[in-house]
């Protein structure tokens, strides 16, 4: 019989991990279905909404349009793991025991901002924040306005996100 599947090994939210996977199975899914890493959202599933961003070698990445085989010996971080609390969850343990005490200092400042109202999008928009800050210490409006392009919200208007990046940027912390 011939292998279709993949042996993938990679690091989750520092975690490393190795499973089986198919060809055609999105990283999306992988994260979702699989390690239960659920702040990852489906969206618009074609790489438009931002909604499924992560981070993969510090890099923001549409996990909708990425094959999990991709991710091959390369470090992912889900918004769970921005804060360190996918970390133990990644591996198995029960998710309760997994959520960190203090949110990332993106999440605090669009909490303080007004930058959220439904959260759908707001995942996505923090791991493209945290991106930018881990390629610019302190981004412009123009750098901040760019760095989301690739997320879409329907409820703000984006200026209390914008305000909240810019919080942020003021105060920034070491993203993974």
């Amino acid at each position: 019989m011939i292998e279709t599947n993949f042996r993938l090994s990679c690091t989750v939210n520092g975690e490393p991990i190795e499973r089986l996977v198919q060809p055609a199975r999105r990283l999306l899914d992988l994260l979702r279905e699989d390690m239960d890493l659920t702040g990852t959202k489906p969206g618009c599933e074609a790489g438009r909404c931002g909604a499924c961003m992560v981070l993969v070698d510090g890099q923001p990445m549409n996990a909708c349009l990425m094959m999990a085989y991709q991710c091959e010996g390369r470090s992912v971080v889900t918004i769970e793991g921005l804060s360190g609390c996918g970390q133990r969850h990644a591996s198995g343990s029960h998710p309760a025991e997994s959520y960190a005490d203090e949110p990332h200092p993106i999440q605090r400042a669009i909490v303080a901002e007004g930058g959220l109202q439904c959260g759908y999008c707001t995942p996505g928009i923090v791991i493209s924040l945290a991106g930018l800050y881990n390629r610019t210490v302190a981004p412009s409006r123009e750098q901040i306005e760019e760095a989301l392009s690739g997320n879409l919200c329907r409820c703000t208007g984006y200026e209390g996100i914008i305000r909240a990046a810019m919080r942020a940027s003021s105060h920034p912390d070491p993203t993974p």
